[in-house]
């Protein structure tokens, strides 16, 4: 059996985790703006843990694209 239409799948489907993350981010943020929209005080205390939740978001993304290129390096 061939490897590049599998390798192809799975550069597809590990790329597909940046999707996931844009998603995710855009949650955050937007939970985010929703509670200082209401509870101005609480974006002090709030704020790092969103950039907290933003960086493992970020990181999960990170390594999808790396698995992508390692499997592209791989599969032709």
């Amino acid at each position: 059996m061939e490897s590049l239409p599998a390798s192809l799948i799975g550069m597809g489907l590990a790329a597909a985790g940046l999707g996931g993350a844009g998603v995710g981010l855009g949650f955050i943020f937007g939970k985010a703006i929703e509670a200082f929209a209401r509870q101005p005080s609480a974006e002090g205390p709030l704020s790092k843990y969103i950039w907290i939740g933003a960086a493992f978001v970020e990181a999960i993304a990170l390594y999808g694209l790396v698995l992508a290129f390692i499997i592209m390096g791989k599969g032709g």
